[in-house]
Formats: C-alpha cells, sequence, structure tokens
C-alpha cells in the first residue's frame, strides 16, 4: 500500500508498491520478492510499467489501450508486440476490485476525512483488518 494526495495517478507509483512485494513460502524460507504474475487494469498499461515488469521477469495480465492498440499496429507493418492478455487471468482481477469495494464501505476510508497520510494508511489498515476479522 501506498498513500499519495488525491491529484496523483494510481499508476505512478506502481514500481514502489511492486519493490514492497513479499509472497510468503510455504514451509521455511524467506519471502520471494517477484509475484508469479501481476493483474491491473487499463490504466496500468504504458511503456514504463511493463518494462519494468519485463525486466523483473514477472508476467502481466494488463489489458492494452485501444490507442496503444492502434499506434501499435500503425507503427509497423507486422504490428509490432502485443500484450499478450491472458483472459482467463485478468478476470481473477474481480478478487482485488471485491476487497477495495469492501474498503470504500467505510466511509472515513472512502471519503478520506484524515488531512494527514499516516493517519489515513491506519484508517485503512484498521478497516482492513475489521475486513478479515469478520471474513
Amino acid at each position: 500500500m501506498a498513500i499519495t494526495p488525491g491529484q496523483w495517478a494510481d499508476c505512478t507509483q506502481s514500481e514502489l508498491v511492486m519493490d514492497r512485494i513479499r509472497v510468503p513460502r510455504r514451509g521455511r524460507g524467506r519471502p520471494r520478492r517477484t509475484p508469479d504474475n501481476v493483474g491491473a487494469n487499463r490504466a496500468y498499461s504504458n511503456r514504463k510499467i511493463r518494462a519494468y515488469l519485463r525486466r523483473r521477469g514477472i508476467v502481466h495480465v494488463i489489458p492494452e489501450k485501444k490507442d496503444h492498440k492502434a499506434a501499435r499496429l500503425h507503427g509497423s507493418s507486422r504490428g509490432g508486440r502485443t500484450s499478450g492478455l491472458d483472459t482467463d487471468r485478468y478476470e481473477e482481477r474481480d478478487t482485488v476490485d471485491r476487497a477495495i469495494n469492501k474498503l470504500k464501505q467505510f466511509r472515513a476510508v472512502a471519503t478520506r476525512y484524515d488531512e494527514c497520510g499516516y493517519v489515513f494508511k491506519g484508517t485503512v489498515t484498521a478497516a482492513s483488518l475489521l475486513i478479515w476479522f469478520r471474513s
């Protein structure tokens, strides 16, 4: 989780969030820092994010924006590299969307009454814990 001002785009913080990921192993051993794949919506469809994921060897499941696709097809006779969207994996992104919707059921999270970032982060953490305890 990364807290940003309201006018910032979420995709600007994708590398920061990806660097903080720790995937627990079954049994013993330190957590992995590289997930098997990353799913995101079209807002995260840009060259910088795709190149970052490619460098780290992470498979991405991000649909291509229509204008990017048109530019790619217009740029060369062969059409360039496709995004290679796996639609079955993309449908699993629904789990994240539902989790965010549950968080937004908390009024303090949805309207962000807290002015300080660290206080809002605590509010989101408390709401996440309540959701976890209730499930």
